[in-house]
C-alpha cells in the first residue's frame, strides 16, 4: 500500500454524470456556526433493567439456584467441536468452563456447590462423546455413573442441555433420532431449512433462510414415532436438527451434523441454542453491528489508474450529495440498516472556512466544504488530525496542534466531532512503522513502541479512545469487541478497526480491479485461492463475504475505507457503496435483526464497558439465579459494568439519565449494561423465555 501522504489539494469535478440532486440537510434548517466546538449529543437511555432493593425472603430448596455459567463436555482437547462452543461463548461474553471427559471426573461436587448449581446449561460437544481407543473401537469418554449423575444434575436443577454433532443410534441418549443416511459434504454445500420450531428457536433469522452446511459430515434422520420431539432444521426433509424431551422430563438439543468452527452456520445457530439451553437468562450479550469510517476528508489522497500512472484526487462537493443520496437508498433496500451513516475522519487542513454553507457550487471558494457545512447532518464526524502527518516521532507540541488544530478547524464550520476519539493518520505512533523509511512494508512493535509524546499530548486534550487495526497483534484485545487499555497510558483504551480491502487509492471499479489483482491475482504478491484474476464482481463479493462473518460473529469493529471509495464513478454507485450493497443483501438473507449504527463515542465506550464486563467476571462470583422468586444476585468484586440477557427492564426516567445503567430490546431479546460498585451487591429481576 502506497504512503498516504495529503499531497496537494484538487477539487475532482463530477464530469460526466447526471445532474446531482440538492438535498436538505437532515435537520432541516441552516446551521447556526460559530467558532466554538460543537459536542454531538448524546444519545438517550430508553430502557433501564428492574433492580431489586434485595432478594425476597423467602425459603430454597435444592434446585432452585443456579449460577449463570455454562458446562462444556468434550472428549478431550483435540475435540474438533471444542473450538466451536469456546468461540460462540467467548462471543457472547458468558463465563464457562470446559470438562474433558475420562481426564477429569463428573459427579455431583463438580456440578453443586452448596445446593447451588454451578451451570445453567450443558452444552456436549457431540451426543454420546465417543472416543477411539487403542484397539480402534469407540466408547463414550464418559463412564455410566458420569452419565447418571449429569441427568440427575438436570433434573433436579431443571437445567437443559445441548449436544452438536449427535449420530443417530450412538450409545447414550435416545434423542428420537433414526438413521436414513449419512455421509461427508464438501465446498459445495448443502442447505438447510428452518422448521416451524427451528423459526421461533432462531427467532432473529429470517424464517426462509437457508444455513449453508459445507465441509461437514451430516446424519441425514427421521424422528421416531410416538416419541415426544420436533425437527428444528431439515435438508431436503431430511431431520438434521431437533428439540426432544427425555422420558424423565430433561429438555435437550442436538445436531446431526458438525459444526465447523469457522463456517457460517456457528453463527447462525449457536447463538440460538446457547439462547435455549439458558432460556434466554445469562450474562454476556449479542448483537450485530454495521459501522464504516471514511478516511482523509477535505484531503487528497493518492490515486493509481488502470494504466499505472499516479494522480491525487479530492471528492467534489456535489459527489457529496451523491453520496447521501446512495446512504439514503441504502436505506431504503435494506431496512435492516436503517439509520445507517458515515462516519468521517477529517483533516481539517483541506477544509475552507470561508465556504459557505451551501448544496451548491456557485459563489464558494471549495464546493466540498460548501456542501460538506449544508449536509453536515448526514454523516458523523472523526478527528483525523489536521495535516495527517505521520505521527510514529511527532512532539509533543507538534501532537498536540494536530489534534486540538482540527477541532478548532471542525468548529470553525459547524461540525460536530466527539473530542474523545482520535484515529491517527494510518495508525501511526501506535507501535506500527516502517524501519525503512524506503519500504512500503511496516512491523508491528507493539503498543510498548508507540509514541509516548503524542499519547500525552492525546490525553491532555481529553482523548480516551484511539483507533487501533485487527491487523496488527499489538491492536487485538484478549477478548472479544474488548479494546487494549494502552501500556504507556491506561487512561487510553486502543479501539481496533477491521482494514478493508478496497483499496484507498482506488476510486472507479477498474483501478480497483487493477491494485486487487496485483495483490492477490494470478501474478500478485499473494496468491488468491482461486488462483487467477477475479473481476470487479467477485471481488466485491469476496470482500462482502469478509464483512459477512464479521457482522454474523457479532463484531462491534467499524470497517475503515477512504475518501476516494466514494467517488461517484456512475450516477447511483461508488466503491463503497457497492460494497455494502453487497454486503447487506447478505445479511439480509439471514438475518431479520437490525445491524446497529452507533456513533463512534457511543461504540467506544460500550467497547470499554465489553472490556470492564470480562474483567470484572474474571474478578467475582458468577450471578447466581433464583428460579423460584426469579431474581438474579451479583456482588461485584470491582468497580465496572456488566451485561445481562434476559432481565426485566422499565421505562427511563430524566434521573436514569445520568445513572449507570441503561437496556435495550434487540429482536426478541432484552440486554441490559449494569454499572457497578465493587462489593456492592445488586439484585434483579430475570425474564426468562420458554
Amino acid at each position: 500500500m502506497l504512503s498516504k501522504s495529503p499531497g496537494p489539494l484538487l477539487v475532482a469535478t463530477a464530469a460526466g454524470l447526471a445532474v446531482v440532486t440538492v438535498l436538505a440537510p437532515r435537520s432541516g434548517g441552516e446551521l447556526d456556526v460559530t467558532a466554538s466546538r460543537v459536542t454531538p449529543p448524546a444519545p438517550r437511555i430508553e430502557f433501564v433493567p428492574v433492580r431489586r432493593a434485595e432478594e425476597l425472603d423467602v425459603p430454597s430448596v435444592k434446585g432452585d439456584k443456579v449460577s449463570l455459567r455454562q458446562l462444556v463436555i468434550a472428549t478431550g482437547p483435540d475435540d474438533v467441536e471444542l473450538p466451536v462452543w469456546e468461540a460462540v461463548l467467548d462471543r457472547i461474553g458468558t463465563p464457562y468452563d470446559v470438562l474433558l471427559a475420562g481426564t477429569e471426573p463428573l459427579d455431583e461436587s463438580r456440578l453443586v456447590r452448596d445446593d447451588i448449581g454451578r451451570y445453567n446449561g450443558i452444552l456436549l460437544t457431540s451426543g454420546a462423546l465417543l472416543k477411539k481407543t487403542d484397539d480402534g473401537s469407540y466408547v463414550s469418554a464418559l463412564a455410566p455413573g458420569e452419565w447418571a449423575a449429569l441427568h440427575g444434575y438436570e433434573r433436579t436443577f431443571d437445567v437443559r442441555q445441548v449436544a452438536l454433532n449427535t449420530a443417530p443410534g450412538s450409545p447414550g441418549e435416545d434423542y428420537c433420532l433414526r438413521a436414513k443416511t449419512e455421509g461427508a459434504v464438501g465446498d459445495s454445500p448443502v442447505h438447510a431449512d428452518l422448521t416451524g420450531t427451528g423459526a421461533r428457536l432462531f427467532d432473529y433469522l429470517r424464517p426462509g433462510a437457508r444455513l449453508p452446511l459445507s465441509r461437514t459430515y451430516v446424519y441425514r434422520t427421521t424422528l421416531a414415532p410416538d416419541c415426544d420431539a420436533e425437527p428444528l432444521l431439515t435438508v431436503d426433509g431430511d431431520v438434521v436438527g431437533v428439540l426432544s424431551r427425555a422420558p424423565d422430563g430433561r429438555e435437550r438439543a442436538a445436531l446431526t451434523f458438525v459444526l465447523g468452527a469457522n463456517l457460517p452456520p456457528v453463527d447462525l445457530v449457536a447463538y440460538g441454542l446457547l439462547r435455549w439451553v439458558t432460556k434466554g437468562v445469562f450474562a454476556g450479550e449479542q448483537r450485530h453491528w454495521l459501522n464504516v469510517d471514511v478516511d482523509d476528508w477535505f484531503a487528497a489522497t493518492e490515486r493509481l489508474r488502470a494504466n499505472g500512472k499516479t494522480d491525487v484526487f479530492r471528492l467534489s462537493g456535489p459527489e457529496v450529495a451523491e453520496i447521501v443520496q446512495q446512504q439514503r437508498d441504502l436505506e431504503i433496500r435494506y431496512p435492516l440498516a436503517t439509520g445507517f451513516t458515515l462516519q468521517l475522519a477529517y483533516n481539517g487542513s483541506g477544509l475552507n472556512p470561508n465556504a459557505p454553507a451551501q448544496c451548491d457550487i456557485k459563489d464558494t471558494p471549495d464546493p466540498l466544504t460548501s456542501y460538506s457545512r449544508c449536509l453536515v447532518d448526514e454523516f458523523r464526524w472523526i478527528n483525523h488530525t489536521l495535516s495527517h502527518p505521520e505521527m510514529t516521532t511527532t512532539s509533543y507540541a507538534r501532537s498536540h496542534a494536530e489534534i486540538d488544530d482540527n477541532l478548532d478547524a471542525a468548529a470553525s464550520i459547524g461540525l460536530p466531532v466527539p473530542v474523545a476519539v482520535l484515529k491517527t493518520p494510518e495508525y501511526s505512533g501506535l507501535g506500527v512503522y516502517r524501519p525503512d523509511p524506503r519500504s512500503e512494508s511496516v512491523t508491528d512493535f507493539g503498543l510498548a513502541a508507540s509514541n509516548g509524546a503524542m499519547l500525552r499530548a492525546a490525553s491532555d486534550l481529553g482523548v480516551r479512545y484511539v483507533h487501533g487495526n485487527m491487523s496488527f497483534t499489538g491492536h487485538r484485545p484478549t477478548n472479544f469487541n474488548c479494546g487494549v487499555h494502552h501500556p504507556l497510558r491506561p487512561d487510553i483504551l486502543v479501539v481496533p478497526d477491521w482494514p478493508t480491502n478496497i483499496a484507498y487509492e482506488a476510486t472507479t471499479p477498474d483501478e480497483q480491479v487493477t491494485l486487487y489483482n496485483g495483490l492477490y491475482g494470478v501474478h500478485g504478491s499473494e496468491q488468491s485461492r482461486l488462483g487467477r484474476d477475479l473481476t470487479y464482481e467477485e471481488i466485491v463479493d469476496a470482500e462482502a463475504d469478509l464483512a459477512l462473518g464479521h457482522l454474523m460473529s457479532g463484531s462491534a469493529y467499524t470497517h475503515t475505507l477512504h475518501q476516494g471509495n466514494l467517488h461517484v464513478y456512475a450516477p447511483g454507485r461508488s466503491l463503497t457503496f457497492d460494497w455494502l450493497d453487497a454486503l447487506l443483501a447478505k445479511y439480509s438473507a439471514y438475518y431479520q435483526v437490525p445491524l446497529r449504527n452507533p456513533d463512534w463515542l457511543t461504540l467506544a465506550t460500550y467497547v470499554d464497558d465489553r472490556t470492564s464486563h470480562f474483567a470484572g467476571l474474571a474478578a467475582s462470583d458468577d450471578p447466581v439465579w433464583n428460579r423460584r422468586t426469579g431474581s438474579i444476585t451479583y456482588t461485584p468484586a470491582t468497580a465496572g459494568s456488566l451485561f445481562v440477557t434476559g432481565l426485566e427492564t422499565r421505562p427511563a426516567t430524566e434521573a436514569d439519565q445520568k445513572g449507570p445503567d441503561q437496556a435495550e430490546s434487540y429482536g426478541n431479546d432484552t440486554v441490559a449494561r449494569l454499572g457497578l460498585t465493587a462489593n456492592d451487591t445488586v439484585t434483579l429481576t430475570a425474564r426468562p423465555r420458554t
